[in-house]
Formats: structure tokens, sequence, C-alpha cells
């Protein structure tokens, strides 16, 4: 028995956004389903839910308006002043989405326009965006949906299309000029950086062994210097010309000090915090931050053990040359180094998560499936 073939998408209309808006545009390819972003946006706005919820979407974790009638497409809201709408189809009657070849799908996204007087001049720009935004990069509610969208899109491995209000139609009423409509690709490898989120706290030692497994030049990073007290004859001289106090005051307070440090060294030592560190020589470092966090992602933060915070194991590759990680096309040494850290750093991350459990969220707080490493 065959099965029913899949209603066409509709085409992108021409008008989407109003004079004070802005309109960007998520191309995805045929391995994405809808749902996927739904994910996505719910890993970063609380307030997201289906106005409308497109025709035959298997499974919705987000309340729904109603169901999209045929043709029409899905409305996925982020927060009070932006949307999501589609999917449509890559080829639109009066506007051409201009996406690569391979995209399947097209979301529509209106957001409030709010951007920065002045063109962006100095940093690092490894997205694009001030090639995207020459004038003044996006700002507020703006900013969070396009940093998403670039972020939803290295995940998906999508494409973007940046500020196209009043490409296929007047913006402003004529008022205002139309955006660049500048095409960004985000480049997937570009995303290192893991963390690990649980309800179990490995000790130093423990997390060490661990780790050894997967790279024997992991080390840990608490070694310190025994505390020797303060200089010698501190307590015999002012602290800066004119102070106030006598010698006879100024003894007795640093006795005091003295005898709180020592206190202080008795006491046993609570760590609440550690690292580990494998140096991979020209490849840079990758560092192992162990610590307790109670601002989680918006996915870990409602599981039942994060409720009061949860341990944070973060996997982070530091590149031998912090600049160039920064460029939107580095150069080839540079890339072939962040792919061999980025191989170790998942190998890392997942070692951690097959001895505490929990979930793994990459650079962007969006949740992976250990078995995606």
């Amino acid at each position: 028995m065959s099965s029913a073939t899949p209603a066409p998408l509709p085409p992108l209309p021409p008008t989407a956004a109003q004079g004070h808006q802005a309109r960007h545009l998520l191309g995805v390819p045929a391995d994405v389903a809808v749902d996927e972003l739904e994910v996505l946006a719910t890993s970063r706005f609380t307030g997201t839910r289906w106005d409308v919820a497109p025709a035959g979407l298997s499974e919705v974790d987000v309340p729904v308006g109603r169901v999209a009638g045929p043709g029409e497409p899905g409305v996925l809201r982020l927060s009070r002043h932006s949307t999501v709408t589609g999917p449509y189809a890559p080829q639109g009657k009066r506007a051409e989405p201009g996406l690569p070849a391979g995209t399947t799908m097209v979301f529509d996204v209106v957001c409030p326009r709010e951007r920065w007087d002045t063109p962006q001049k100095y940093g690092g720009d490894r997205d694009g965006l001030a090639r995207a935004f020459p004038a003044g990069l996006p700002n507020r509610e703006e900013e969070r949906v396009v940093v998403w969208l670039l972020q939803a899109a290295r995940r998906l491995g999508g494409t973007v299309r940046l500020d196209v209000a009043g490409t296929w139609d007047d913006a402003d009423g004529g008022r205002r000029p139309a955006g660049p409509g500048t095409v960004l690709t985000p480049d997937p490898g570009a995303a290192v950086d893991l963390t690990v989120y649980s309800d179990v706290w490995l000790d130093p030692q423990a997390a060490h062994r661990v780790l050894q497994s997967v790279h024997p030049r992991v080390v840990l990073a608490t070694e310190g210097k025994p505390y020797q007290g303060p200089p010698k004859g501190l307590a015999e001289r002012p602290l800066y010309p004119g102070e106030p106090l006598d010698d006879e005051t100024r003894r007795a307070l640093h006795a005091r000090a003295d005898d709180h440090d020592i206190e202080a060294l008795r006491a046993p030592m609570v760590l609440d915090a550690y690292g580990l560190v494998a140096d991979l020589n020209v490849d840079g470092t990758v560092t192992v931050e162990v610590t307790g966090e109670e601002r989680l992602p918006l996915l870990v933060r409602d599981l039942p053990w994060a409720a009061s915070g949860a341990v944070c194991y973060h996997v982070r590759w530091d590149a031998p040359d912090l600049v160039e990680a920064q460029q939107e096309f580095p150069q080839a040494a540079h890339v072939v180094a962040r792919r061999r850290a980025a191989d170790l750093v998942a190998r890392l991350a997942g070692a951690i998560h097959a001895a505490t459990g929990g979930e793994i969220a990459d650079e962007a707080d969006f949740l992976l499936d250990p078995e995606d490493l």
C-alpha cells in the first residue's frame, strides 16, 4: 500500500513585514522536520507556542491556537512581537528566497526592526553579521532573533537570508530602502564547545580517571602554591602615606587577620569548582571546567533533578590563535586544528556523560543526543 503524497508547500509571499518590522528567511534541507525547529525555539524563547500549527505535525510540545487549513502555513510565535511562519516552498510567485540549492523548506521570520546607529568597527565576526548589517548590527529583540536564527541554521545544516524587508515590496511604504538580503550559511564546524549538565558530582580524581581514559595528557589544574602569609614587615609600616593608624593599632589588626587566616587554613577544604586541561600543542588546549550552576538552559531547568541547579562540565577549546578563531573565513591551519580539537571535545563530553548521565548541550544551549556526538 503506497503512502499518501504530502501536500505541496505554499509559495513564499512577497509581503510579510510592516514598516516597523524586520524580515529574515531560514532555509533548511530535506532531512529537517518542522518539529525540530519547534524544539530549537523552545530551547531559547520561553513564550514559544503555535498560533497556527502546520497540518500533519506529528507531535506538538507547546500550546496550539489552531491547526492550519489546506495550503496554509504554520505560525510559530517566539515572543509577543516575533514569529516564524512556514514552511513555504523554496520558490515564490513574486518572491524568490535566493537560498542555495538543496533548500526544501523556507521559514519567514518577522520581528521588530532594532539596529545600532553605527556600523561595527571592532571585534570578531565569526558568523558574518557585520557583512549582513553594514549600517548597524541588530540589538534587543532583533539581535536575539537573528542570533537564534544563525544558531538554528548551524544546527540544522541550513542557511539564512537576513534583512529582506522591502526586497519584493515597499518597505515602510517606500520610505525605507530595501535591506541587503545577505545570505549566510553558518559553518557547523565553528561551534566546538559542549557542556554536560548532571546531578552527579565527580571529584577531581574520578574526573581525571574518566578523562585520561580518553586522552592520556589530561591533567588536573588544581595544583597551587602553599600559602606563605603576608609579606614580612607589613605590620611595621603604613599602608599609604598619611595612614591614620598608629603602630600598636596596626600590629593588632594584622595579628587578628593572621588568626583569621590560620583558622581558615585549618578548616576542611570545600571544593566547589575545579578544572582539567589537555595540552594539544599546536592545536591549542582543551579545558574541562567543573562547577555548580543555577542558571541552566530552558530545556534542562524543568527536569526534576535540575530544580535546584546542576553540576556543569564545560568542555571548551582554546584555539592557538584567538583572533583567527573569530574570523568568518579562517585559515586552513585553524580549520584543521579545530576539527581535531572538536573530535576530542566530543569524546571527552561523551565520557563525562557516560559516567554522570544528564544532558549534553552545544554552544547555543541546544541539547544533543549522546549518539550524535
